[in-house]
């Protein structure tokens, strides 16, 4: 049953699947009162239980503590509502890189009662244009460093009504800062319901269509007081570090949600390299990282030239599954547990986890306390252990889609079906197989191969195309497409490069394709459908 909401603006509330579409969603020990506003118990009553001058984020040369982030997010909110109008219900995109400035807006914003959406710094003018069309965004909110696509996409957008930069840096120079400067540190935030929504996040899928799952204020605390309350353990003298944007929900719950809830502090990095990873690690003594396999391999190699991870108490691998191979050479150099785990945006973060306690090579763990998991067939029985099935989940936290008919698709019988095969083994462990669709998985990101299609097909050259995932060492899995030439058209290494250029030049440029290889004729059915399996065989023999 749906709790009050203070939504002036109904949009989303108005557009949530109906409940008897929803997963099943136990609360278990958790408790929430009826209206809550998830920022203020992130900063102002971290600032009431004593935290005040606790570091919550260091970033750009500078340590800011929970009272300075309670009054920069107070003065942002009243910018937002007093210059920008915005309401409650509102939909308030973010677009930046990984600093302490974009949490800043994050928290501003939901303290004003919008629904934030924030979103890949990389992202082209015709991606955003689909996340402004899809969830109806007035207000924008963009480091000024990277304003072009996002003006580009405001230009012809019919709903996009401003576009505010911020400075992403240290020095407050923009617009939005500016106006924030001359505004009180107090501020009264929005009395959000627990059950409004606060967050959209957007998810491509396998076709590119992008879909938005919506969390409520009681979804964003319940990560924190589930998998970081118990899987972490998260102390406030912890130091939070990690490569995960914080544009997908994985990022912000790792390097937002889960410090900010505990008094701990974020270290944020722009450019989360391995190498810089490292330096941080060390410089800061951070004690908790997120981060990718290969990512790990790298800091290891890093070690050898006498880095100091020393400090780390936990690694977290995120984005795929973590080898074998690489938890116990982990392991066994730096004596830190590594927890593997799995979540995703329509959970909003972790969902089965290995433990401090409990942890071992090769397997994604046991449900987080307050989740249950199993494995299932089509008919939705649960198969044998030992058996390969559909990972099927439920929890305090689940699937709502913004007005998608795919909620069908992810929700059966009241579990959410997560779109990965999994293994259980008799001791109950849940052990990751493969992904049931055509999603492609590269060094931690989510690649649409459809997408990938469309953009390579807009250039004069190609005539056809198919694009699959390659199995690849250090990435998991590289983006590799399969190419029909236009007639005329000669196949050559200067080809290849031009058109991995254009699809970098038209969407995301993590999403390019790493292999290119010209085919006289693609694999199809009698029907004409393209038979990417066969292409996937062919690679692998």
């Amino acid at each position: 049953m749906l709790g009050p909401s203070v939504h002036v603006d109904t949009f989303t509330r108005d557009r949530l699947p109906p409940v008897d579409a929803w997963p099943d969603m136990p609360q278990g020990d958790l408790s929430y009162p009826e209206y809550i506003n998830s920022a203020v118990e992130l900063t102002d009553r971290m600032v009431e239980c004593g935290f005040g001058d606790n570091v919550a984020l260091i970033g750009n040369g500078r340590r800011r503590t929970y009272k300075e982030l309670s009054d920069w997010t107070n003065r942002l909110a009243r910018a937002l509502v007093e210059n920008y109008g915005v309401k409650p219900g509102n939909r308030v995109l973010i677009r930046s890189a990984n600093n302490p400035a974009m949490i800043a807006c994050w928290l501003a914003a939901t303290k004003a009662g919008a629904v934030v959406v924030n979103t890949m710094p990389m992202l082209r003018a015709g991606e955003l244009a689909k996340i402004v069309d899809k969830a109806e965004i007035t207000v924008a909110l963009c480091d000024t460093r990277i304003l072009d696509e996002l003006v580009a996409c405001a230009k012809d957008s019919a709903f996009l009504k401003f576009v505010v930069g911020f400075d992403g840096t240290a020095n407050h120079d923009a617009e939005l800062d500016r106006i924030a400067l001359d505004k009180p540190v107090r501020f009264e935030a929005v009395r959000t319901g627990r059950d409004d929504v606060a967050l959209l996040g957007f998810t491509s899928g396998t076709t590119g269509v992008p879909k938005a799952t919506m969390h409520f204020h009681r979804d964003i605390l319940a990560i924190a007081d589930t998998y970081a309350r118990h899987v972490l353990q998260v102390r406030p003298d912890d130091v939070f570090v990690g490569s995960p944007p914080i544009a997908f929900t994985f990022g912000l719950g790792g390097l937002a949600v889960f410090p900010l809830r505990f008094g701990a502090a974020a270290a944020l990095l722009e450019a989360a390299t391995p190498p810089n990873l490292v330096k941080i690690i060390d410089t800061y003594k951070a004690t908790v990282c997120f981060t990718a396999p290969t990512a790990y391999r790298a800091m290891l190699s890093a070690m050898d030239e006498g880095a100091d991870l020393s400090s780390l108490r936990i690694a977290v691998s995120a984005g795929e599954t973590l080898p074998a191979p690489v938890y116990e050479a982990w392991t066994r150099r730096t004596g830190t547990p590594i927890l593997d785990g799995i979540g995703s945006t329509e959970m909003l973060h972790v969902f089965v986890s290995n433990t401090l306690d409990d942890r071992g090579p090769g397997r994604t763990g046991r449900p987080v306390p307050g989740y249950e998991a199993k494995v299932v067939d089509d008919a939705m029985t649960e198969v044998p252990r030992g058996t390969v099935g559909r990972l099927a989940v439920r929890g305090p936290t689940g699937c709502r889609y913004l007005d998608d008919p795919r909620q069908a698709d992810y929700v059966k019988a009241g579990w959410n079906i997560t779109g990965d095969s999994f293994v259980q083994d008799d001791d109950g462990y849940f052990h990751f197989a493969a992904r049931s669709d055509d999603m492609i998985v590269s060094a931690g990101y989510n690649i649409a191969g459809p997408e990938v299609e469309a953009a390579l097909l807009a250039h004069d050259a190609v005539a056809e195309c198919a694009v699959v995932g390659m199995p690849d060492e250090e990435r998991g899995q590289i983006v590799a497409a399969y190419v029909v030439l236009a007639a005329g058209r000669m196949p050559d290494s200067a080809l290849v490069l031009a058109l991995q250029n254009h699809v970098k030049a038209t969407i995301a440029p993590y999403k390019y394709p790493r292999a290119i290889t010209f085919v006289d004729a693609l694999p199809k059915t009698s029907t004409g459908k393209i038979q990417r399996f066969q292409l996937r065989l062919a690679k692998a023999g």
